[in-house]
């Protein structure tokens, strides 16, 4: 298994709707409403790095009102 965080920015007023639809995408196993320079961090657990790029770049990306994201794979 892979575990990688999703940093997410969004737009004003959208945190609560977000994390609820980034929280519905198979493959995330939470996401969570932070303080600091991003939004949500969401945490996906999948099978391979490319089932990464497919949750984060595709699927979280293509929420709307997501602005932009940042990942990280976790190593150990």
């Amino acid at each position: 298994m892979v575990t990688a965080f999703v940093m997410v920015k969004a737009n004003t007023g959208e945190a609560d709707r977000l994390r609820d639809e980034i929280e519905a995408i198979e493959g995330v196993e939470s996401a969570h409403i932070v303080a600091g320079d991003v939004d949500i961090i969401a945490k996906a657990r999948v099978e391979t790095p490319a089932a990464v790029k497919d949750v984060a770049a595709t699927k979280i990306q293509g929420v709307a009102g997501v602005e932009d994201t940042q990942t990280y794979i976790a190593m150990g």
